[in-house]
């Protein structure tokens, strides 16, 4: 178990921005960040480092100090003693206040690394907003095949949008939902909540080979949301409970990511991969103005994650895994969707590379994402202070995350409700989900 705590460590290594400067302005400029922020960090980290040394001479002063007042009272020299003392208050207030200001210092070079994102994969495709992200492959639904246009062309009974069709069929309530609730919080009824209920289940079960399942608390601790970069940079987006100071959870990531916090783990336990199940809840202070109808934009979201914490040599296939798994997901469903790499520009903060999945919803005529697989590197593990010891010896080092989504269910479900309908109004269920639903067919009634 290590000690330190998380609030101690560096989000992006404070020496890699000393010593590689230019490096590091050059991998941040490609997310499009202002890197005159880098001189400024630069700047105050060189005072806050001249502040430290100064209270360090003057302690080391006191402390000679007071070891003279004590031989001097030992050898009779009252008035050397009293001079060796007074100077030795003196130097105490300049201690205090050099301590003051590097501790002033300190918080701000702090601050400034906690909204810092993270370097971007050199194999990331360079670009400026989500326009510029890049599909790299899709995937063709014999239900909703793809066109030679690379798009998908429904048949008008799957051309109708799945707020209408779950209200024809009674499993979908959005009135009583923002009655409850306020908008953006759907109510599912009937088979409905059973086709969802059912989804969950799948695709846990779907994981229980590799991955171990956790039941995490959905609200946590400030330093838990800073350990994945959620906070202090999406505060707005998060639903926080003052009272008690907790956060509702946006993904399972913030409490899967904390598992280890200030822990040291052993590289033969590694990689360790966990999944969970949790409800997820976000404010989406940003969304005035996009499609927020439906179930496309929502408060409260069903979620089944994806994590691990592998050395930076594992990494790779973790990731490439996860990938794997969630598409398998989407193809059992049968659902067409296509793999989306990221941008620079369109990366999450804490995210070094990310590919999406974004489902076909044809009754939205939309593409939908439904899940993001991402490589941190080891950004979330230097805030949360997660580090494992090499079985060849040295100094412990830090873990890499990963995660990925499988799936978050709202659009999942709006794209199979569209993807599967039949002329006669009704749903087919996907087979895979037969058993769990208990029915083949979601109909009127």
């Amino acid at each position: 178990m290590g000690a330190e705590s998380s609030f101690g460590v560096e989000m992006i290594d404070i020496r890699r921005i000393r010593n590689e400067t230019e490096a590091v302005k050059a991998a941040l400029a490609r997310r499009g960040l202002d890197v005159s922020e880098i001189d400024r960090l630069l700047e105050d980290d060189a005072a806050t480092r001249q502040a430290a040394g100064r209270r360090d001479e003057v302690r080391a002063r006191v402390k000679e100090l007071s070891r003279q007042v004590g031989a001097l009272r030992k050898a009779g020299d009252t008035a050397g003693a009293e001079a060796a003392a007074a100077e030795s208050r003196t130097l105490g207030e300049d201690e205090r206040r050099f301590d003051a200001e590097a501790d002033a210092l300190a918080a701000k070079v702090r601050d400034a690394l906690l909204v810092i994102p993270n370097l971007p994969a050199e194999d990331a495709p360079d670009g400026a907003s989500e326009a510029d992200n890049r599909p790299v492959r899709w995937w063709s639904s014999p239900v909703l095949p793809l066109g030679e246009d690379g798009v998908p062309h429904p048949e008008a009974h799957q051309s109708v949008p799945h707020w209408d069709i779950g209200t024809e069929l009674g499993i979908l309530d959005l009135e009583r939902g923002a009655k409850l609730s306020g908008s953006m919080f759907p109510v599912y009824r009937g088979l409905g909540a059973r086709l969802l209920r059912a989804l969950i289940n799948y695709a846990l079960d779907q994981q229980g080979d590799d991955y171990e399942e956790i039941r995490p608390p959905t609200l946590v601790r400030t330093e838990t949301m800073i350990s994945t970069g959620h906070l202090p940079k999406f505060i707005d987006d998060a639903y926080h409970l003052e009272r008690d100071d907790l956060w509702a959870i946006p993904t399972a990531e913030v409490p899967l990511t904390s598992m280890g916090r200030d822990e040291i783990l052993n590289e033969s336990d590694l990689p360790m991969r966990l999944t969970a199940y949790t409800p997820c809840f976000r404010r989406e202070a940003g969304s005035a103005g996009r499609d927020t109808r439906g179930l496309l934009r929502v408060h409260e979201f069903d979620k089944v994650e994806l994590f691990a914490y592998a050395t930076p040599e594992q990494a790779a296939g973790i990731h490439a895994d996860m990938l794997a798994r969630s598409e398998a997901v989407l193809q059992a469903l049968g659902l067409t969707y296509r793999v989306v790499d990221l941008c620079t520009g369109d990366l999450g903060q804490s995210s070094a590379r990310t590919f999406d999945l974004e489902a076909y919803a044809p009754g939205c005529g939309m593409w939908l994402e439904v899940s993001s697989v991402s490589w941190f590197s080891d950004y979330q593990a230097r805030r949360a202070n997660v580090r494992y010891r090499p079985e060849g010896g040295g100094a412990p080092a830090f873990v890499h995350t990963l995660n990925g989504s499988a799936m978050g269910w709202p659009r999942t479900w709006a794209a199979l409700v569209e993807t599967h309908r039949r002329p006669d109004g009704g749903i087919d269920v996907p087979e895979v989900l037969r058993p769990l639903v208990r029915a083949d067919v979601i109909s009127a009634g």
